[in-house]
């Protein structure tokens, strides 16, 4: 529990043992459609950075579980992301790099939160809404990231979410990357999996694109996302198997 401007905010933080790892926000789908930090989606992106190696919160906004106060339609929201971040970031001062990720609703603050701090790197914004809401404030979006859409999606058009990509791409000094997952619907029903791997596969070469890996002898470098995902700087180290993770979050309900 952390304070906010509207009450005590309750979160799930992960610290991750080594030094100067980077840092992750995760923000949830709408709450008025039953969004928390238990959500799948959000889950996923949490377990995701978490096994790459970074110190990773997410949170439920204002009225949402034990967090106070109540839904602001977007406004307090924001504020509650400010306001996290802020803590993941004290938590973390060493930090070499700062992420954010969002679902739906919470991939709509979480850009608006990208545009208000300079001190985020890199985003991912699964299913951004962009049927219900104006993103033409990312002009110009400040940092690359990687959009991701379900192409079964009958809540959130794939087509005007590629449009979003392709209008955001166009800009200079950014890369935005696209990832349909066909056959996924809203929720990614049986595809948390490739959600996950899809994440997984842009942090990496992100990070790699900023910091590149250096080989070491004799030791055998495993880059697989289909067999496991790699930390940063320490390309031998095992994680767990795709498969497995999958497990672990499929009630939605796990609790770290």
């Amino acid at each position: 529990m952390f304070n906010g401007h509207a009450g005590r905010i309750e979160g799930r933080y992960f610290k991750s043992p080594r030094p100067n790892a980077p840092v992750a926000l995760i923000l949830h789908p709408d709450p008025n459609y039953g969004g928390t930090m238990n959500n799948k989606v959000v889950y996923s992106l949490f377990r995701c950075f978490k096994d790459l190696g970074f110190s990773v919160l997410r949170f439920n906004f204002r009225g949402v579980g034990r967090s106070q106060g109540q839904f602001d339609n977007g406004n307090g929201e924001l504020s509650d992301a400010t306001i996290a971040l802020d803590w993941l970031q004290n938590m973390n001062p060493d930090a070499k790099q700062c992420w954010i990720a969002g679902y739906s609703f919470g991939a709509w603050v979480g850009l608006q939160l990208l545009m208000r701090r300079p001190d985020i790197n890199n985003f991912i914004a699964v299913s951004p809404p962009a049927n219900e809401q104006d993103f033409t404030f990312l002009a110009p979006c400040p940092a690359s990231g990687l959009i991701i859409q379900g192409g079964a999606d009958d809540i959130v058009p794939p087509t005007m979410v590629a449009s979003m990509a392709r209008h955001l791409n166009q800009q200079r000094n950014v890369e935005i990357d696209f990832a349909m997952i066909e056959d996924a619907d809203h929720q990614y029903n049986n595809r948390l999996p490739d959600l996950y791997k899809v994440s997984g596969q842009y942090v990496i070469s992100a990070m790699q694109r900023r910091e590149p890996i250096k080989k070491r002898r004799g030791r055998r470098k495993k880059s697989d996302m289909d067999d496991e995902l790699l930390l940063e700087n320490e390309a031998d180290d095992e994680i767990e198997d795709n498969d497995n993770v999958a497990d672990d979050f499929a009630d939605g309900n796990n609790e770290d």
